[in-house]
């Protein structure tokens, strides 16, 4: 083993710090989602332009991968995560606060900001930790935080709204934050830098002319579309479609979340061994479970098998992660937080397409239809990306 890695304890806390950062993402990120039927009624809007919201949330992250990575490319990354998870916590605690429908989308941009970033330079962080070949392994356990929030933190995060008061899930996800902030710094070493070159933050842009990394975004941000246009309603879905009562909504919600930890776990696997065979795996999985979807709605155990099903297509973080970081050569840092770049692209587009569905009078269920041919879509980027010389 390098003699330059940490011993093994010392890597496993400092993997614990990261994903514990991860885990405040995945609440927010997916959290918001399932407290859409509760947001609306306290801004006093619609569920279709309650969706909005995730959009914007989505469109902050896309922005901000980019422009933190290549602004902050000199930072130290201990520090840089630091200062991420503390601009996430000031994000997530105005949401909260926010007064309008206006301001809680300006909000929700401003917490997606350093979502991409973290991600990115968390996934270096972890592959630098472990020999090279558990690097997708590793990368993994940042993206299990954000799964096992789905299990955990978006049950919890709902039943708040429910019970208490949705404004209160952002105030968790606030201070989850802000201890993720003090776990990196007590936790993941600092790296020494004074043997290698600085870095020129413009190297970063090289990713920008990479046709590879773009066709390796593609697939997350049209093939992982799929899973957040049926995942946004599953609330809606569950109270309107299936009558399901609403103490019962954190129940679907945690099977969605133990199918994306499983996925993500079983995928990390393979994918270090066939990588881009896995990828093609996945998103064939998702095109045939979200094609199932509006057959499962009728009935609380079928769409609790449904959303396991659904949440088994999550793992296709992992891997395109791994391509990219493959496929970047000096723009490892922007090339990493593409990856989130293009998932929440699909965050944005995936409810986007579902809602534009429901308002032209498709029923709920019929989102898992949109998801589909959003998986079939991601499957053609693949091939094209599997092609490009």
């Amino acid at each position: 083993m390098d003699q330059n890695l940490p011993r093994a304890g010392n890597a496993g806390l400092a993997l614990l710090a990261l994903s514990t950062g991860g885990f405040a993402i995945g609440t927010t990120e997916f959290g918001t989602m399932g407290l859409v039927p509760y947001f609306s009624q306290g801004l006093h809007v619609d569920i279709a332009q309650a969706g909005r919201v995730i959009s914007a949330y989505a469109l902050g992250v896309v922005v901000g991968a980019p422009i933190l990575c290549v602004a902050a490319a000199k930072l130290p990354q201990r520090r840089l995560l630091i200062g991420l998870m503390v601009l996430f916590a000031l994000g997530n605690l105005l949401s909260g606060l926010a007064p309008s429908f206006g301001w809680m989308l300006v909000f929700r941009f401003l917490a997606g900001l350093p979502h991409g970033a973290y991600f990115g330079v968390a996934s270096l962080v972890a592959a630098e930790l472990v020999p090279a070949e558990k690097r997708t392994q590793a990368i993994a356990s940042v993206i299990t935080g954000l799964t096992v929030a789905t299990i955990f933190g978006v049950p919890l995060a709902n039943a708040i709204g429910q019970l208490l008061n949705w404004r209160l899930a952002f105030v968790l996800v606030a201070a989850l934050a802000l201890v993720t902030a003090v776990m990196v710094w007590k936790l993941v070493p600092r790296r020494d830098n004074s043997g290698e070159p600085a870095k020129n933050p413009l190297d970063e842009l090289d990713a920008l002319k990479n046709k590879h990394v773009w066709l390796t975004a593609a697939i997350g941000a049209i093939g992982f579309g799929g899973i957040f246009a049926a995942y946004t309603y599953f609330a809606s879905t569950f109270l309107q479609v299936t009558h399901g009562a609403p103490y019962l909504v954190p129940l679907v919600l945690g099977c969605f979340g133990v199918g994306i930890t499983v996925g993500n776990i079983l995928t990390a696997r393979f994918a270090d061994k066939a990588l881009m065979p896995t990828v093609a795996g996945v998103l064939i999985w998702s095109a045939a479970a979200l094609a199932l979807y509006p057959l499962m709605t009728g009935h609380v155990w079928s769409m609790c098998l449904a959303a396991l099903l659904i949440g088994g297509g999550g793992g296709l973080g992992s891997p395109l992660q791994a391509r990219l970081m493959l496929v970047a050569g000096r723009a490892q840092t922007l090339a990493a937080a593409l990856n989130q770049s293009a998932m929440n692209v699909a965050n944005a587009l995936g409810p986007l397409l579902a809602g534009v569905a429901i308002s032209l009078g498709a029923a709920l269920p019929q989102t898992g239809l949109v998801g589909c041919l959003l998986a079939l879509a991601g499957l053609v980027m693949w091939w094209l990306a599997l092609r490009a010389v």
